[in-house]
């Protein structure tokens, strides 16, 4: 695949068709634009299945679930009107030539009527080591303008967002305001009705919106309907300064709040206008963990710990941004540099998509001495905290801050810890975010196996990354208790579900059992850091004598080439033997884990490719991108290539148009029948090779 995707526009508004726009490093299923939480995941769609080919002007931007986030865009030029964000009417598209992403970036480059040209940068800051600066739910977006004919032009600059940020009900009731603060001009709206810790429609029901720009002289501002403000730009360049008094619902004359700049005479050097758009919210997540009753613990968000007040955070955040670019550009250059050296441009590709959707479902909470952060399960069910989306996400993690790993575990030690789990194996989940109520009478989805193995490899891979050997002693009794139910059931499966649950249970699932047993020897390695030498011999016995047994049960060694199958005794069947993975990331190796097994599947998943992937086993075509990279990562370099050059090429031609899915049809490049996954924080798991480095 090369470095530019190039495709014609297919979107027809009006009488406009696109011109054509190339795409660098590829084009994705759908763009990130504003992308900092749970409640501020904004994308263009682009695929076929919905989106218009990747272009700014003729789409609205959407939230992950797909109500429109309205965001509009228009630029004057020598007085004639044309659109470049969003799909508001009354003036043509601009032509868009380009589009690039990085880590934290989306930019577009326009050519407008080609007179001048724009490049509209989106960028949403990653700050893994400044908890500060990664607390504030907000994104930037900057506006640079040149001359693209060599001749000075008169140029006014406008864009808008509209109350549909504020709420997941456009019945809903939204006041509004417009101030200034620190050389900071802002539109601040919010729900009338705020009900704290809830949702509507994955949006949240409480919480304030901030639209902001520069308090400069050339300024202009409205709120009002979106057919008057847009309007008035579009026939006047300026805007009246003038307030809508008449608070209303989302959907009544859909109220929308515009900023336009004069900028004069616009020659070669270019312009450049910046926004901020993002949220605030005092108390962000409940949870059932702290007390030994039932009293739900409320946590405020992060920021509050470094602001007074919600206006501060926002006109720190903006008037951050020569800061925050610089902090984002080493981020992005350091992802870059690293996916090249370890496997090329086509893991670039992935790995840069990767780092704004795995954030973008944190919640970043409490004090900053004692930080928890909490995880959103987008889009395919949306509990909170859910131990096997946290664990496929921990390559990213590990490479970028492990210390994030001990806060998103805190919450379910906490839980557990502090008997709100009735079960002697570890909790799913903690609930359905915002509200972390866990499962006193412990009916969470039932995956004793997986969660248990899961929880003491991460608390291992947190340890062994930090040196924090006191974590593990202070956990070491909890710990104990699951690793004495994967004695019990990790070498022969019962019949049950692991994370791929929507593949269906199954009996003496060999992966799974991998998990089990390789959970048994982060066991003895916590046991042994911990000074409980006797529980360190022993679960190191048990451990070295299932692995040699769990070779006999899973390995269908007449194959040609033979392979772990995908249930003990099952010859035909085959799968991802993704679990490998953590043998590795642990440092085991070869010393645990023999080498032939290693070269086995290294060998046999190459024979079973199809057009876009490796399906996950042989009940469905289907197939996930982060297990995918979890075998890459432990694989031979030609077969590592073939894993990423097949994911890397769906990413250019899938015709998914939300944003990145791990979960597609391995044949068609196709959603699976009845399955939308979109958004989800498991593609942190692309991760696998630079988390092993």
């Amino acid at each position: 695949m090369g470095l530019k995707s190039v495709l014609a526009g297919v979107a027809l508004l009006g009488n406009l068709v696109h011109a054509v726009s190339t795409f660098s490093p590829a084009r994705p299923p759908a763009i990130p634009l504003a992308v900092k939480g749970p409640y501020l995941n904004s994308w263009l769609n682009v695929g076929k299945d919905g989106g218009n080919g990747g272009y700014l002007a003729g789409e609205w931007a959407r939230f992950w679930s797909q109500q429109i986030t309205g965001w509009a865009g228009f630029i004057r030029v020598d007085g004639k009107a044309y659109n470049w964000m969003g799909a508001p009417p009354g003036a043509d598209l601009v032509d868009q030539t380009d589009f690039s992403y990085t880590s934290t970036r989306s930019t577009f480059v326009m050519n407008v009527g080609g007179k001048v040209e724009m490049n509209v940068t989106f960028l949403s800051p990653v700050t893994p080591l400044d908890l500060r600066r990664q607390s504030l739910v907000f994104s930037y977006l900057e506006v640079g303008v040149h001359s693209l004919d060599g001749v000075n032009h008169d140029v006014q600059l406008y864009t808008d967002c509209s109350a549909e940020w504020a709420s997941g009900d456009n019945t809903a009731i939204v006041e509004w305001d417009h101030k200034s603060s620190d050389g900071v001009a802002y539109h601040q709206f919010w729900r009338q009705n705020q009900v704290p810790i809830s949702e509507s429609n994955q949006l949240a029901n409480w919480g304030t919106w901030f639209w902001s720009t520069k308090d400069v002289d050339n300024l202009s501002w409205q709120s009002g309907a979106d057919t008057d403000v847009r309007g008035a730009f579009i026939e006047q360049g300026v805007l009246p300064n003038t307030e809508d008094t008449e608070y209303r619902a989302v959907q009544d004359q859909w109220p929308v709040f515009g900023f336009s700049n004069d900028l004069g005479s616009v020659g070669v050097s270019s312009v450049s206008t910046l926004y901020s758009i993002g949220m605030t919210q005092d108390d962000a997540i409940q949870l059932l963990g702290e007390s030994e009753g039932n009293d739900l613990t409320t946590y405020p968000a992060l920021w509050k710990s470094y602001f007074a007040s919600d206006v501060e955070a926002m006109t720190f955040f903006y008037n951050d941004y020569s800061e925050a670019s610089k902090l984002a550009t080493d981020l992005d250059n350091k992802v870059a540099s690293d996916s090249l050296a370890a496997a090329g441009q086509n893991y670039l590709t992935l790995t840069s998509l990767s780092v704004r959707q795995t954030f973008g479902a944190l919640q970043f909470t409490g004090t900053d001495s004692d930080p928890l952060v909490f995880l959103k399960e987008i889009s395919s069910n949306s509990d909170i905290q859910t131990v096997d989306v946290i664990f496929p996400a921990i390559p990213l993690i590990l490479y970028t801050n492990p210390a994030i790993l001990n806060y998103l575990l805190k919450p379910l030690f906490l839980n557990q810890e502090n008997g709100h789990y009735p079960n002697t194996n570890a909790i799913h989940d903690l609930g359905t975010f915002p509200l972390a109520r866990g499962y006193p009478d412990g009916s969470d989805e039932p995956m004793p196996l997986e969660e248990c193995g899961n929880m003491i490899i991460m608390a291992l891979a947190y340890a062994q990354h930090t040196g924090d050997n006191g974590y593990l002693k202070a956990h070491y009794p909890i710990l104990k208790q699951w690793a004495g139910y994967l004695v019990d059931e990790a070498l022969i499966p019962a019949e049950q579900i692991s994370t791929d649950d929507f593949a269906g249970s199954l009996a003496n699932q060999t992966n799974l059992g991998l998990k089990g047993i390789i959970g048994l020897r982060a066991m003895a390695e916590i046991a042994d850091r911990t000074d409980n030498t006797a529980d360190a011999q022993s679960y190191g016995d048990t451990a070295t004598s299932y692995i040699s047994q769990w070779q006999g049960f899973g390995i269908n060694s007449a194959a040609n080439p033979p392979h772990t199958t995908l249930s003990y005794g099952d010859a035909d069947s085959h799968g991802l033997l993704y679990n490998l993975y953590a043998n590795s990331l642990l440092g085991f190796g070869e010393d645990f884990v023999p080498k032939s097994v290693y070269d086995m599947q290294s060998d046999f998943y190459p024979t079973v490719a199809l057009d876009y992937g490796i399906p996950l086993d042989t009940r469905h075509t289907y197939t996930k991108t982060d297990w995918m990279l979890w075998c890459a990562a432990i694989a031979s370099e030609e077969t590592r290539d073939t894993f990423i050059r097949l994911v890397a090429g769906w990413i250019d031609s899938t015709p998914t148009n939300m944003p990145l899915t791990d979960l597609y049809d391995a044949a068609t490049g196709d959603y699976p029948g009845g399955l939308r996954f979109t958004a989800r924080p498991v593609a942190g798991g692309h991760f696998a090779l630079l988390a092993l480095k």
